[in-house]
């Protein structure tokens, strides 16, 4: 072995070690992107089927507030809530996540209001 390698194999060692950790970093950001988009749908679909159900069944109140505290439960900030009528909402949620925020947004009411 020359004596100007010696060390080398501890300078590649540190190089993998290092690019492994920029991997591990960076699918992290990944899953938690995904998991906060997840998160947002699933506030945004349970929002929307609350606030529909309520304007179906024709509780007093408005929808909407409805919408906003089931978001809310669920890790989401409303965004936007539209009442279409006759029952069908629109909902748009945001929720933070380590990359940033995520959004979605959901639309519910009666199969016969469909567009």
């Amino acid at each position: 072995m020359r004596a100007d390698d010696r060390g080398s194999g501890t300078v590649l060692v540190l190089a993998l070690v290092a690019v492994a950790l920029v991997v591990a970093g960076l699918l992290g950001l990944l899953a938690s992107a995904q998991l906060a988009r997840g998160r947002a749908q699933t506030s945004a679909d349970l929002g929307a089927l609350a606030g529909a159900e309520q304007a179906l069944t024709g509780r007093a109140g408005d929808p909407c507030a409805t919408v906003r505290e089931v978001v809310g439960r669920n890790g989401g900030r409303l965004t936007s809530c539209v009442d279409e009528g006759e029952g069908v909402l629109t909902v748009r949620v945001s929720v933070a996540g380590a990359a940033g925020a995520a959004t979605a947004w959901a639309r519910a009411g009666p199969a016969s209001q469909r567009r």
